[in-house]
Parts: structure tokens; C-alpha cells; sequence
């Protein structure tokens, strides 16, 4: 099927082999080196989160000491949300057939359910990427960023809203498909398709909360009490609290550079019918933006500085990603394709700007009336 403003099908077909190819040689050469590499990054992670916790206690002698721990625990709290979490939790590391780094079984350290994340994320958006009404991650529910959506006065402020689920994405996660199934608010979808009960989503969603405060602003604190006198309960539970923050405005910041600058494209149900793996790797493509920077910084992003790869090849180890940019690149400047990439600050320069954009009715603006 021809779509208007798509490449020829001469062109999508040899774009998806070309691509294909680079996929096959990746996976071709995935073995121990992946394997000892995500087991290095998640020895780090721990001796990072220890050190963290245990250095934030000797706050009593310094606050530099503190300062440190907080330092520490934030970096275990990113490199266990990106660069092992949400890539575990991909299936790329499957192929090890290790018992705890493997999708099925493995728990990340954040409020939100790992099941429902994979639910909402690796299946809906990976598959129906930036199509409006079938892609809940573009906006998540409560950002307009495009003229596909109506206007409304309460976007005067997202800005604001923009701000505060920066602060607290992982609560923005672990709410993401109990919003969509309208479990608190709303009446329930007619058309939905979860797996599981209403009863057993809202169980998970309270259990994992639970396991996860209680980690953090109840036991670490009580122990640090015990161990250096009640006023570092107080010192631990904050401490705690900013690595949280720490990892939360790094980790929503990398995912809308990935997903919202100003070049990113949406499409229409229509426009994805009967979509043939050329036109899914093209909206892939006009869907996501890479970001640039130093080898520490792409481990830092779990590898979504390359979104543009992760989104071809989800399954792909990410440590990859960065070998496969280049050639991805090379393809589609053969082929006429954009291919969006550039610094982090000049990337989330637009964020910003788009998110203010449609803050407000543009040109194309349908506003949607009181009675809705």
C-alpha cells in the first residue's frame, strides 16, 4: 500500500533489507562479550547503590559524606532503570538463560510494576509508535504535543505538568496502564485488551509501591537510626529521596529527548494499515531522535542517546547500539531518510520548545468544546 509522503516501494524495500542485514550481523555476534559486559554494569550498579547507603550514614561525621552517598545511590538508581532494567526487561539478554537477568523475572527499583511497564511499553509502543490513539507513551496522557489533539485550557499549564512529572516519572510509570484502563477514574474501556484481571492490576500496582517505599523511606532510614543515632533517619530518608529525583529527572529528560523534539513525527490508525516492515522501520525513524555524547553518557542513557536503534531493533543488546547508529545513518542518507541526532542540550532545547508550542491553539488547533 503506497501512503502519501512515503518513500517508493522500490526504496522501502531496499531500506528494510539493508536494515534486516544490519540487525542479522549484530545478533550474529551477541555472545559472552554482551554477556560479560551487562554482568560488569550490574556489579557497579551495586557496588554503587552499597557504597551509597553506607557512606550516607558517615553524613554524622560531614556532610560531604553524605553529599557522596547521595551521589553514588543516584548513579545505582539510573544504571539500574536504564542500562540494566530497561533493557533486561527488552528481552535482550534472554539468550544468557540466566536465572535474574532475563526478562521474565526480572524486578527493577522503581514504584512501578515491571509487568505492567512491559505491557504498556514493549508491546503498545514499540509497536504502534507515535500513532495517535494507539500509542499512550506520546504525551502519557497528560502532555499535548502535537495538533492532533485537541486543545484544551488546562494545556496553558503543562509546562508546569511537564515539570512535575519529570520530578516524579516513576510514579508517572507505575500509573501509565492503570490510567489507561481507568481502574480509579473513568469508566472501564469496552475495547481492552488486559491479560490479566482489573483486581489483579490494581494489586500489583499497590504492591510494588509498598515494597518499594518501604525500601526507601522506611527501613534504610530506620537501620541508619540504629546505627548512627535517630537524627540520621531524618538525613538517610531525604537522602534517599533526592536519589530518587536524581534518577527521575535524568531518566525523563533522556526518554523525551528520544521522543519529543521538534522534528519527531505522528501518524493516524489509516496511516499504518497493513504496514510492511520497510514503512514500520521508516516511522520508526521519522518517530525518534538520537542523542550525542561520550561513551560514559550512552551508559548513563541505558543507550536511548541511539532511541533511533532502539526502536528499529529492541531486542538488540543497547551496548550495540552505538556501532549500529553508524551504519544506520549511512543507510539512510542512501536512501533520502531523515535521520535525527545532535547534542543533548540542543535536543532538549526542543523538547521545551514543543511542549510550549502546543501549549497553546496553533494553526492547525481543533479546541475542543466545554461540553467534552
Amino acid at each position: 500500500m503506497i501512503r502519501q509522503g512515503y518513500p517508493s516501494p522500490d526504496t522501502l524495500l531496499s531500506f528494510e533489507r539493508q536494515l534486516n542485514t544490519i540487525r542479522e550481523n549484530a545478533m550474529s555476534e551477541v555472545g559472552q562479550q554482551d554477556a560479560d559486559y551487562i554482568r560488569r554494569v550490574i556489579r557497579v550498579q551495586r557496588a554503587s547503590a552499597l557504597l551509597g547507603r553506607v557512606i550516607m550514614v558517615l553524613g554524622f561525621f560531614s556532610p560531604v559524606w553524605w553529599l557522596l552517598g547521595v551521589a553514588l545511590l543516584g548513579l545505582a538508581k539510573i544504571l539500574d532503570n536504564m542500562e540494566i532494567g530497561h533493557n533486561v526487561m527488552h528481552g535482550q539478554y534472554d539468550w544468557m538463560n540466566d536465572p535474574h537477568i532475563n526478562s521474565r523475572r526480572f524486578e527493577w527499583d522503581i514504584v512501578g510494576d515491571a509487568d505492567s511497564w512491559k505491557r504498556v511499553h514493549n508491546y503498545e509502543h514499540h509497536t504502534y509508535t507515535n500513532i495517535i490513539g494507539k500509542d499512550r507513551d506520546f504525551g502519557y496522557g497528560v502532555l499535548r504535543l502535537s495538533d492532533d489533539l485537541p486543545w484544551r485550557p488546562k494545556n496553558r499549564w503543562q509546562i508546569f505538568s511537564y515539570a512535575a512529572l519529570s520530578l516524579l516519572f516513576q510514579w508517572g510509570v507505575a500509573y501509565h496502564e492503570v490510567a489507561g484502563e481507568r481502574i480509579f477514574v473513568g469508566k472501564p474501556k469496552k475495547d481492552s485488551k488486559l491479560p490479566i484481571s482489573r483486581n489483579q492490576l490494581k494489586t500489583d500496582f499497590f504492591q510494588k509501591i509498598r515494597k518499594s517505599t518501604f525500601k526507601d523511606y522506611v527501613f534504610f532510614p530506620l537501620v541508619a537510626g540504629l546505627i548512627a543515632g535517630a537524627p540520621m533517619i531524618l538525613a538517610v530518608l531525604a537522602g534517599n529521596a533526592i536519589a530518587n529525583l536524581i534518577r527521575n529527572i535524568w531518566t525523563s529528560t533522556v526518554i523525551f529527548c528520544g521522543h519529543f523534539t521538534e522534528d519527531v513525527h505522528t501518524f493516524n490508525e489509516a496511516d499504518c494499515e497493513n504496514e510492511t516492515r520497510g514503512q514500520w522501520y521508516y516511522r520508526q525513524i521519522l518517530g525518534s531522535s538520537n542523542l550525542e555524547g561520550p561513551v560514559w553518557f550512552h551508559i548513563l542513557t541505558g543507550h536511548l542517546s541511539c532511541q533511533i536503534e532502539h526502536h528499529l531493533f529492541p531486542d538488540v543488546p543497547a551496548y550495540r547500539y552505538r556501532e549500529m547508529a553508524k551504519q544506520v545513518r549511512q543507510v539512510c542518507a542512501e536512501h533520502n531518510i531523515p535521520y535525527n541526532s545532535g547534542s543533548f542540550l540542543s535536543q532538549y532545547v526542543t523538547v521545551v520548545q514543543r511542549i510550549w508550542k502546543y501549549s497553546f491553539p496553533t494553526k492547525n488547533t481543533v479546541t475542543e468544546s466545554p461540553a467534552n
